[in-house]
């Protein structure tokens, strides 16, 4: 059988009105032409975003930088031996990584350089900078600002590395997935309405984390800061260079309960839905969720007498924090009660935060006059002060006498003709 063909031009024959006609497309069909164009444009991102199961804020960089972040008061040249040998521990652990440490001395060229016109050009970021004096709140903004523009893996200078950072990243997940490391530091959501504990029971560490650079929730964090500090200022009528904070403005400002109220709202926005700490409560392996690659409390932290946080022998241990370079309580010091000093010393535990609680509220019922005198008793009760060292090149140090006895203590007679006043709370 043969087939019979015919060219088009059979169809349609030279100057027949078909091939003479331009194809007349409806306006309506040209109106929203562009618009539809522009949703299989979008379509098409979107499932390329999704195509691995990641969310829309996915980080585009496949892989963690190779890179060890520090900061310190001066440059490894000058590092004390024990931050020396401690810094160390890193180097020798992840020999392919680069490592670098900011100074004092050059931390505002660092922020210049990198936020300023020539870089970011976020000159307000620079500007607030310069104006910070508060040591501590330049070092939260600083490894902030590193991890934004450069990831890798920040530490501070008092941990030690105990395995390499490969093992940051267990097997059964994808590097390609994961956009951020951190660790659980507390984990004790039952003081969650405590008036002093209260904000500091559910954390992230952030003395060891490894991000990929450009994520939003560092950019985030970082501007959070810079509004927390302008209400500071605000409230205190002074510049931002002369604001004074305690120990709980600085965690909940910028420390670890700021850093982890950033990242649960940032995987929150990623994942969209509500994400709180009960996600990662009692977790026993890690989890990965919107991104973020939570390892549990022994990763980071552990040792640390609660939280369930195990020890360093363990093969979840992955650091070691040292605490030699956290002095910074000083100049922003703890809440102190007058008689019964520092709840953070119970160290989460139950009985004793309960016990502190009840001393305290029955502090708070005594007149002035009687917590002055409570005070004045537990004040004379307690040892002097150790004296002060000698010299060792004093002459003939040896041959000095020893310090005098501290006086006896003198108490007030008593009439015995009245009952004694009841002992202070806590005491009986």
């Amino acid at each position: 059988m043969k087939l019979e063909t015919k060219s088009y031009k059979e169809y349609f024959p030279i100057g027949s009105p078909e091939l003479r006609s331009p194809v007349t497309v409806p306006k309506q069909v040209k109106r929203t032409l562009p618009g539809c164009i522009a949703l299989v444009v979008l379509l098409f991102l979107l499932s390329s975003t999704y195509s691995r199961g990641s969310s829309l804020w996915k980080s585009r960089v496949p892989k963690f930088p190779r890179k060890i972040w520090q900061t310190w008061k001066v440059d490894p040249l000058g590092f004390e031996e024990k931050d020396s040998n401690v810094a160390k521990t890193w180097l020798h652990k992840n020999p392919d990584y680069r490592y670098e440490v900011l100074t004092d001395l050059n931390d505002l060229a660092y922020v210049e350089t990198n936020f300023g016109p020539s870089g970011l050009n976020r000159l307000d970021i620079v500007y607030m900078y310069r104006e910070l004096t508060a040591r501590i709140i330049k070092a939260d903004l600083l490894r902030y600002m590193v991890m934004y523009v450069e990831g890798g893996v920040y530490t501070d200078i008092d941990v030690e590395a105990l395995k390499p950072i490969t093992n940051f990243i267990p097997e059964r997940w994808d590097e390609r997935d994961v956009d951020m490391v951190v660790g659980i530091e507390i984990d004790q959501p039952e003081f969650r309405n405590h008036s002093v504990l209260g904000q500091k029971c559910e954390s992230f560490c952030q003395w060891t984390f490894m991000c990929k650079p450009g994520l939003p929730v560092m950019l985030s964090l970082i501007e959070n800061i810079m509004q927390w500090l302008k209400n500071v200022a605000t409230e205190q009528k002074v510049p931002i260079s002369e604001i004074q904070l305690d120990f709980d403005q600085v965690i909940g400002g910028t420390g670890p309960s700021a850093f982890t109220r950033a990242i649960l709202a940032d995987i929150s926005h990623r994942t969209g839905k509500k994400v709180t700490w009960d996600t990662f409560h009692n977790l026993a392996e890690s989890k990965l969720v919107g991104g973020l690659l939570v390892l549990n409390v022994e990763a980071f932290a552990a040792g640390q007498g609660h939280s369930d946080s195990g020890n360093h022998d363990t093969k979840h241990a992955l650091v070691k924090h040292h605490y030699h370079a956290s002095g910074w309580p000083t100049a922003h010091p703890r809440f102190n009660h007058p008689m019964y000093g520092e709840v953070e010393k119970c160290n989460w535990v139950a009985e004793c935060v309960r016990k502190w609680d009840e001393d305290t509220a029955a502090w708070a019922a005594l007149s002035t006059e009687e917590q002055n005198r409570q005070i004045a008793m537990k004040e004379a009760m307690q040892p002097p002060p150790p004296p002060e060292d000698i010299p060792a090149d004093f002459p003939n140090a040896e041959l000095l006498p020893p310090p005098p006895p501290p006086p006896p203590m003198e108490f007030p007679p008593m009439d015995f003709q009245q009952a004694p006043p009841p002992p202070p709370p806590g005491l009986m």
